[in-house]
């Protein structure tokens, strides 16, 4: 998980379609601003200045919306999209090149001690709403869609859907409509189960009716 000095607005630049120049990211993106300032809180806590870390992580919740615990480990390359609600825990691991959305959370359940919170592999999308929630591991390209909640783990190259979520594999075959950087355009199980699960009951119905029929 080792960084470079402009990792942050690289990555942002390369997968922003909005950034329009280097100085704009580094003077007006809340997300870049956040993470600069994860990272000078990481270094104190990592020096056992504790109370040093927690204020300049407090400092940037309060100025960006954005709350990352000082103690959390964060590789190079991370992007936060907009940004607004964000929550990462104090045991969260993220690997290299992760883009997360507003109003995502890193968190806990409340009923594990020592690693509490998530570990994302390397080029993790978690779209906007979703809770990703315990110690588990999230593998190396997989996509969290919007509003999903997270609470086992996911494969590597899979996706996740739904509440509570399930999982989609790619399996190796390219699928019709890119993953990438989408939160949208990904397959839900459930829907796809009532849809079954209607389509049978359209064949229960014309089935009685066609016994009612015979019985007349």
């Amino acid at each position: 998980m080792g960084k470079k000095k402009h990792d942050e607005i690289d990555s942002i630049m390369e997968r922003d379609p909005a950034a329009r120049s280097r100085a704009e990211v580094r003077l007006l993106y809340s997300g870049y601003k956040a993470v600069k300032a994860y990272r000078r809180a990481n270094w104190f806590y990592r020096h056992n200045m504790k109370f040093v870390a927690r204020f300049i992580s407090q400092r940037a919740r309060h100025k960006t919306g954005i709350e990352i615990h000082p103690g959390a480990k964060i590789g190079k390359g991370l992007f936060i999209d907009h940004g607004m609600g964000v929550v990462i825990g104090e045991t969260a691991e993220i690997g290299d090149n992760c883009t997360i959305y507003q109003n995502v959370t890193l968190g806990g359940t409340g009923k594990d001690h020592g690693k509490r919170h998530p570990t994302l592999g390397n080029n993790v999308l978690v779209g906007s709403g979703a809770k990703v929630l315990g110690p588990f591991r999230v593998g190396d390209n997989a996509r969290i869609a919007a509003g999903a909640v997270v609470l086992t783990e996911v494969p590597d190259n899979a996706t996740a859907v739904g509440v509570p979520a399930r999982i989609v594999r790619v399996n190796g075959v390219k699928p019709t409509v890119s993953t990438d950087l989408d939160q949208i355009h990904v397959t839900d199980p459930v829907a796809q189960k009532i849809k079954e699960m209607e389509e049978e009951i359209d064949e229960l119905k014309k089935l009685v009716l066609t016994l009612s029929e015979n019985r007349k």
